[in-house]
């Protein structure tokens, strides 16, 4: 297997412009105000209309941007289509958007369904039932006492009204984008039902945060499902899909760079949560809750802005390790304390 992961493009496309990867196929970056700064996007031509693959946040600075965007590299062409690899804000904020404007909405049905319920579900304080979860987790004192006076975030905040009606993509189905037949395979665990697209006609993938380069997307466990393993799907997922991966396959992926190598990054992706749950094995011979395993998992200090995402993800570990049977779980003065079996 070859051991090497390549970037072709040592730098994004600047703000408002794009970088054409492959024949008719265009990618384009946009703004996140967060630690993980930027989204990609991309854009295929579909002869009479681009195929957008999602969006950015909804805000008015990311409508200015997709504005020049349109008139520019897109040539005024109509935005016909919008696929939705997943339904994280950062890639359907703009989905109603774009379909308001006439466009079709593609998405996996698991997808759909959540980015449309947490649209709807507008919480001006965070609800007993989040508090009572952040508890149980672990989360430090000092941050609950502060949730607990915030505003929460909700998903409506960055993501534009969701109309009814869409156009569900299911594995194993094909779709014609771009002067190509593309394979959806489904990835899981960062999100569910995550859609990945394979060119039947040349060597591109688009992956999504399903297959990055350089960084591991982040597997958690919310208030909505708050005892779900989403790291053994994010596992079986990647064991799945290793097969199709081949070295010379062009990767367009949701952050960061696109890159080959993908069977030696797929096996980084697996090797990287199997190194974190045996590391966290040996620091829960003593119990321990979510929140008292980040410096083990991620082997640096976490700061504010990433505390939320290391809680979740630190939890998905636990929980992975106590469905596998590998550990004990006791619920204590309101907080569960995880131990090595």
């Amino acid at each position: 297997m070859p051991d090497t992961i390549r970037y072709p493009w040592s730098e994004p496309p600047e703000q408002g412009k794009a970088i054409e990867v492959a024949v008719g196929v265009l990618w384009m970056r946009l703004p996140l105000p967060m630690a993980l700064d930027h989204v990609n996007v991309y854009a295929l031509d579909d002869g009479n209309g681009w195929t957008i693959i999602d969006t950015g946040f909804n805000s008015r600075k990311t409508r200015e941007i997709w504005g020049d965007l349109l008139a520019r590299p897109l040539a005024g062409k109509p935005v016909t289509r919008v696929i939705g690899t997943h339904h994280h804000p950062d890639h359907i904020g703009l989905a109603g958007w774009f379909q308001e404007a006439g466009a079709e909405l593609a998405m996996p049905r698991t997808a759909w369904l959540m980015a449309r319920m947490l649209t709807l579900d507008n919480q001006p304080t965070y609800p007993s039932e989040i508090i009572e979860f952040y508890k149980r987790a672990g989360m430090a004192d000092d941050t609950l006492a502060k949730r607990r006076m915030d505003r929460p975030f909700n998903f409506a905040d960055c993501v534009h009204r969701m109309p009814l009606g869409f156009t569900r993509l299911q594995e194993g189905g094909t779709i014609k984008m771009g002067g190509r037949t593309w394979t959806i395979r489904m990835g899981n665990g960062h999100a569910p039902e995550h859609a990945t697209f394979w060119s039947e006609d040349d060597n591109l993938v688009i992956g999504g945060d399903q297959l990055l380069p350089s960084i591991s997307p982040n597997i958690g466990v919310y208030p909505t499902e708050p005892n779900a393993d989403p790291l053994a799907e994010w596992l079986e997922a990647c064991t799945r899909l290793m097969p199709f991966a081949q070295a010379d396959h062009l990767v367009l992926g949701g952050h960061k760079l696109p890159f080959t190598g993908l069977p030696k990054r797929m096996q980084q992706l697996i090797e990287n949560h199997h190194g974190a749950l045996k590391r966290l094995l040996i620091h829960i011979d003593e119990p321990r809750r979510a929140g008292d395993c980040f410096k083990i998992l991620f082997k640096r200090e976490i700061g504010e802005k990433n505390y939320g995402l290391a809680l979740v993800e630190a939890l998905a570990h636990l929980n992975h390790l106590h469905q596998k049977g590998q550990a004990t779980r006791e619920l204590r003065n309101g907080a569960y304390w995880f131990q090595a079996a």
